[in-house]
């Protein structure tokens, strides 16, 4: 059987993945052996191969955390998994449910664990899931991170509900996965992005309202308005420092900011007065745990929720979907489509 991965060699940055033939490695006890068919990618991949996520992830590395397979070897004892059963990866691989922990956040793919860019690999029965079956492969491997962590974010660890209103920050991966999820548990969803177009785009998935942050600078007090002066339940903040500022300005008092991601900047001045004054509760969200994908995808499954896909690349073009998730031309996720 062959096999290939794509790998960062060497040193770090695009220019530095190299597809290579690998070999296919045999299931042990109680793990099995997945045809990788689909990889989506996440903007944590893309800052692992550039160097920016962790400097010192010793290479070489298979990259990415997303993905969809189909099992086609078991190991010893293995009984819950059959060969052609289609499979979803947890990203922590050793966090099944509870809190997290040092050594459970140790276990996540794509560093500092061997990465899903590859046709073949072993994972353990416990951290795997199966997908929904109305969705095809390229759809199914956008679960495991980006919807997973807006789930986190709304679901198990903001309970959000009905009548809630949310304020979601872009139009990438995680983003539109907040609007559909959040429309999903009945709540009102509030957009922002830098272009028009991509905001007529989230109107179709059903946003109440669209905010161009360009053309409006103080698109917080724009968004408390729309709230209806109170401000919004629940923020799902992917910009980082940059974009905290103005958050906290369209969050109601008590309610909650999730925070996800750094597009816009890790560090900037911040006044923590009005996270006292105001009871804000500001979550940190690190994607989740496995049980936690099982939840999504039941709720996927009754809902017959489809992912929104910007693009599918083959394989051999690996490093332009890269190049195409860091140009941010992207609507919801940049996919990978192996074989």
């Amino acid at each position: 059987m062959d096999a290939s991965a794509w790998r960062i060699e060497g040193d770090f940055g695009l220019e530095s993945l190299r597809l290579a033939a690998v070999e296919v490695p045999d299931p042990g006890p109680g793990e099995v052996l997945v045809r990788i068919r689909a990889v989506a990618l996440n903007y944590r991949d893309l800052m692992m191969v550039e160097g920016r996520y962790d400097p010192r992830q010793p290479l070489p590395l298979v990259p990415c955390s997303d993905a969809a397979g189909e099992v086609v070897a078991v190991g010893a004892g293995v009984t819950e998994l059959a060969p052609g059963d289609v499979v979803l990866p947890a990203f922590a691989q050793d966090w099944i449910a509870g809190e997290p922990t040092r050594s459970r956040l140790r276990s996540t793919l794509g560093g500092p664990l061997p990465g899903t860019l590859t046709t073949h690999r072993v994972f353990p029965v416990p951290s795997l899931v199966r997908a929904p079956t109305h969705l095809e492969p390229h759809q199914a491997a956008t679960l495991p991170c980006a919807a997973l962590t807006a789930w986190s974010a709304l679901a198990l660890d903001g309970d959000v509900g009905p009548g809630d209103t949310i304020l979601t920050l872009g139009t990438g991966g995680v983003s539109v996965f907040a609007l559909l999820l959040g429309r999903l548990l009945g709540a009102r969803v509030l957009v922002t992005s830098s272009s028009d177009d991509k905001l007529e785009r989230a109107a179709e998935l059903g946003a109440a309202h669209g905010i161009n942050y360009r053309a409006d600078p103080e698109w917080g007090k724009t968004a408390r308005r729309l709230a209806g002066g109170d401000g919004v339940d629940h923020v799902v903040e992917v910009g980082g420092a940059e974009t905290l500022s103005q958050s906290l300005r369209a969050v109601r008092t008590g309610g909650t900011i999730s925070l996800i991601g750094v597009l816009s900047a890790a560090r900037a001045p911040l006044s923590v007065v009005p996270i006292l004054m105001r009871r804000i509760r500001l979550q940190g969200i690190l994607v989740g745990h496995r049980d936690g994908l099982e939840s999504l995808v039941r709720a996927v499954e009754a809902h017959q929720l489809h992912p929104v896909v910007d693009r599918v690349f083959p394989f051999d073009e690996a490093p332009e979907a890269f190049r195409h998730l860091r140009s941010g031309r992207h609507f919801g996720k940049v996919v990978i489509r192996i074989g």
